[in-house]
């Protein structure tokens, strides 16, 4: 079994990248792991051409985009995690996406969308600078999993478990108990 791993954090030790940690530790003993530091990957802007669509393939000059996008087409599993950038998944994350529409869903005659990856399984984990109760009123980690699920839900991906964490400021490292839901998470990820 192969995972890939897209840690949407600029901080390469911050509590995202921490939280993937755990979730990588809790997969089976064998599975093949594959990590991408998206902030430092070489991404392009989409500029909505379109021709991905019926090419299969993004037209813009080779870069990161596409190294990922193999990556996920050979993957059995996925594991995201984002700070939340303004209720939603961070910037360079949603580049990345933009880019990679071609390898995630293609268009029926019609136009009605045909998901690449139906019955794989991903787990994502988000962090909020915003205060609880605040984090959850305002939607903060729940921003990023609602702007994710949107994404997997047409390539097909089946979500099986989220991990938010509000008031990081305050509170920087993980409890006890979050790194056990982090694992649990990991476990998930490989059961049929």
């Amino acid at each position: 079994m192969k995972v890939v791993v897209l840690n949407g954090s600029p901080r390469r030790s911050g509590l995202v990248s921490r939280m993937l940690d755990e979730v990588v530790a809790g997969l089976p003993e064998g599975v093949e792991v594959e990590r991408c530091f998206v902030h430092d990957l070489t991404v392009r802007p989409c500029c909505g051409c379109m021709k991905c669509r019926s090419l299969h393939r993004c037209v813009l000059a080779e870069d990161d985009a596409h190294r990922v996008a193999e990556a996920l087409r050979g993957a059995d599993a996925l594991v995201v995690g984002s700070p939340c950038y303004w209720g939603g998944m961070s910037g360079t994350l949603k580049l990345l996406f933009d880019r990679m529409v071609y390898a995630l869903m293609e268009d029926r005659e019609g136009g009605l969308p045909v998901p690449l990856h139906k019955g794989k399984r991903v787990v994502m984990v988000a962090t909020s600078n915003t205060a609880w109760p605040f984090s959850v009123w305002f939607h903060q980690t729940s921003g990023v999993f609602r702007s994710l699920r949107e994404i997997f839900r047409w390539s097909g991906f089946r979500v099986v478990g989220t991990l938010g964490k509000g008031g990081c400021r305050k509170h920087p490292e993980l409890t006890a108990r979050e790194v056990s839901k982090c694992r649990r998470l990991g476990g998930k990820l490989c059961r049929a």
